[in-house]
């Protein structure tokens, strides 16, 4: 049935059209305005999900059927850590709330915990001091606030 990927693709351009809008609600950056600002990546991501989105309108799956099965479920799951992630990721602090997330989707994908977690405490330490060493770009520390270096 081609008619659920149509209206998935539809309600896809609706989002991207709005996230893309949003970018434009960014305040202008100090210092003036920049070739690579704040609102780069995020309209990146809102041209290609525009684009996506088109694809799956004109050229749908003959065969999407949606996997009820245990493949269905960990789809919800992802979407749920997903969204918690996005919604503990000031509070909590992103080191923290990347070890979490990426540790239960790892977990969930078949990995033991304990490797599972260090995965994503790694990979959220990594991250971090990539983002905010090498790119110049503040994550929030959150409940690691007390290491902040001055």
């Amino acid at each position: 049935m081609t008619f659920n990927d149509r209206i998935f693709g539809i309600l896809m351009i609706v989002l991207a059209v709005a996230y893309g809008w949003g970018t434009t609600q960014f305040n202008e950056p100090f210092g003036g305005t920049e070739a690579v600002g704040p609102e780069t990546f995020p309209r990146l991501l809102a041209a290609v999900l525009a684009l996506s989105s088109l694809y799956m309108i004109v050229r749908p799956d003959p065969d999407n059927a949606w996997p009820w099965s245990r493949t269905g479920i960990e789809l919800i799951v992802a979407v749920v850590v997903l969204i918690l992630y996005a919604a503990l990721l000031q509070p909590l602090g992103f080191i923290i709330s990347t070890t979490l997330a990426v540790g239960t989707l790892c977990w969930r994908m078949g990995s033991r915990p304990v490797k599972a977690y260090a995965t994503g405490a790694i990979s959220g330490v990594v991250v971090y001091l990539v983002f905010n060493f090498a790119l110049d770009l503040a994550l929030p520390l959150g409940l690691l606030s007390f290491l902040e270096v001055s």
